[in-house]
């Protein structure tokens, strides 16, 4: 048994709201550069709906993931070693910019600059891409509150599914419809598709806390990592010409801190905790022939750290008493083993994911409250189960490769919660029946309901912190304006001149919002320093540097210098 440690996460989708605030801070904190105008390291979908990139889910079509070969072993679902290296220069199954969407702006100068006339002047949507006009026609949230899903609802992969098995079972009428948010980030799995798929590998797993990120210095930009990504949650940064993905904000996990989207979520639905697993198991799990197997095989995985023998061999294995006392709090654990209410999304590309995710039961509670019926009796809500709004079999094909007796089952727990939490409330006594009807006591339920209803700050994110001695390092998102070295001050780097200024962007922020308070005019181009967020972008022309210049030699024989760089003093121009 080889006992790791791996940091992962928990969304209660009864909770959320769909207001976006995880993707706006996401976007602001990691891709608010030049390059990445399309990515959205955290999106939230409305599902039914596409995705994003539209269709993601359709592997058939994109091949990401992995699939068992005639010998029953793992094999990546693009082909072997020898058929990936025919398609290294050229791989075309692969999302194009138009699944994603197209960036753009709006032309606010002509509003503010149109000479006076007859017509009202119209900020027509420029491309961030060319700079040119565009036509807006999809983007990362064009499925939002179910918008054309009327028209294009059939075109969801798990709608398409669902309706082949059974016609009937999803229609969108009107007095049919229903809908819920799925927030998505990169799942950083046990058995990363898109670390086994990249050539150069660049690809990792960390050792300490599993995140799975990209090291830039050995990124070629082969793009096989976002084709072997069945979540499509690995993207390429057109100006670097390196790949990119959500590093589960890991200087701030290593401070003690919750991701970004976690720690602004205004409906608190996110989780964050250390799940213990054995390492050695994980291909064995990820190989069971069934794939309605994968969930049980996966959760297998995830050891029991208040077991001695469990403790025992995280010690010799080296992990610090502090994560398995954070493993022994873990809510993620608490949610996905002890409780079993939340499930792993996709588990049949068995790239055993670890984002996981309570599946919602209020659409039943409304429809029964609205009939007249007592939508807190556990009769009642345990047969509306199947005539929910949201087909089980729907939720399935999302949780759990399509075994709905699985779904089924978290729905009654989550549904005897609230009948066993509304005895205790009106007074009336809690029914340990009621309890006992989903196999668990009262106790255990009155903690489960704590934890998805009213755990405070430090209950719902367990995050260990890394050495203290080396704290100062890890403190750019922290306090970033008296970061070590500041502006002007570093070296060139994967992030560096081919992208922006290499600054920290909170130090970029705060110059832009001193420009913009202290100025009377627009931020002039040269300003703009490559990178494009909401507070130094104006929406004119083509950000600089997006297509730079190739380095010539000056005149006078002195060293060449890209358009946006160092001059030998090295001072950002």
């Amino acid at each position: 048994m080889r006992v790791m440690a791996q940091v992962a996460m928990v969304m209660n989708l009864d909770k959320c709201i769909g207001c976006h605030t995880c993707s706006v801070t996401c976007k602001q904190a990691w891709t608010n550069r030049a390059g990445v105008e399309y990515v959205w390291f955290n999106n939230v979908e409305t599902r039914p709906g596409q995705g994003y990139p539209r269709r993601y889910e359709d592997q058939e079509q994109w091949h990401g993931g992995w699939t068992l070969n005639r010998r029953g072993r793992l094999t990546l679902r693009t082909g072997g070693r020898a058929k990936r290296l025919l398609s290294i220069f050229a791989s075309p199954v692969q999302p194009e910019l138009n699944d994603y969407y197209e960036p753009w702006t709006y032309d606010y100068e002509r509003l503010v600059e149109a000479p006076l006339g007859d017509d009202f002047p119209v900020a027509r949507p420029k491309s961030l891409i060319t700079g040119e006009d565009t036509k807006v026609t999809w983007s990362a949230n064009w499925d939002d509150n179910l918008g054309g899903t009327s028209e294009l609802g059939h075109l969801d992969p798990v709608v398409e599914k669902v309706r082949r098995e059974s016609e009937d079972k999803i229609r969108f009428e009107l007095e049919k419809t229903f809908m819920f948010y799925l927030p998505r980030i990169c799942e950083h799995c046990l058995n990363p598709s898109c670390m086994a798929s990249c050539p150069s590998g660049a690809i990792y797993k960390r050792a300490e806390d599993g995140i799975v990120l990209v090291d830039q210095d050995r990124c070629r930009g082969w793009r096989q990592c976002i084709t072997g990504c069945p979540y499509k949650k690995v993207y390429f940064n057109h100006k670097t010409g390196k790949a990119e993905k959500c590093t589960f904000c890991y200087p701030r996990l290593e401070v003690g801190l919750p991701t970004v989207c976690a720690e602004t979520c205004v409906g608190r639905l996110r989780y964050i905790g250390v799940f213990l697993y054995d390492a050695d198991r994980v291909t064995e799990a990820a190989s069971v022939p069934d794939e309605k197997d994968l969930y049980e095989a996966q959760l297998d995985l995830m050891l029991d750290p208040q077991d001695p023998a469990v403790v025992a061999a995280a010690r010799e294995q080296g992990i610090p008493a502090d994560w398995v006392d954070a493993a022994r709090r873990s809510p993620v654990y608490a949610l996905a083993k002890t409780y079993r209410v939340a499930l792993p999304l996709h588990p049949e590309y068995r790239t055993m994911p670890m984002v996981w995710y309570v599946p919602p039961l209020s659409p039943v509670v409304d429809l029964l409250r609205e009939q007249g019926h007592d939508a807190e009796d556990h009769g009642n809500l345990f047969g509306a189960i199947d005539a929910l709004r949201i087909p089980v079999e729907y939720l399935a094909e999302l949780f759990s490769a399509g075994d709905t007796e699985v779904v089924t089952g978290v729905l009654k727990r989550l549904a005897a919660m609230r009948t066993y939490l509304r005895g205790i409330t009106m007074g009336t006594g809690a029914d340990e029946s009621v309890a006992r009807s989903v196999g668990m006591t009262g106790q255990a339920m009155y903690a489960m309901y704590r934890l998805l209803a009213i755990a405070k700050y430090d209950e719902r994110y367990v995050i260990p912190k890394a050495h203290e001695e080396r704290g100062h390092e890890l403190e750019e998102l922290g306090c970033s304006l008296d970061y070590d070295e500041g502006p002007g001050m570093y070296e060139s780097a994967a992030f560096g001149e081919a992208s922006g200024r290499p600054v920290p962007v909170a130090v970029e922020t705060f110059h832009a919002l001193r420009q913009r308070q202290t100025s009377e005019d627009i931020a002039p181009p040269d300003e703009m320093r490559g990178r494009v967020n909401l507070l130094n972008w104006d929406g004119v022309g083509t950000p600089p540097g997006l297509f730079p210049h190739k380095d010539v030699a000056h005149p006078d024989g002195a060293p060449a210098r890209a358009e946006h760089g160092r001059d030998d003093e090295g001072v950002v121009r």
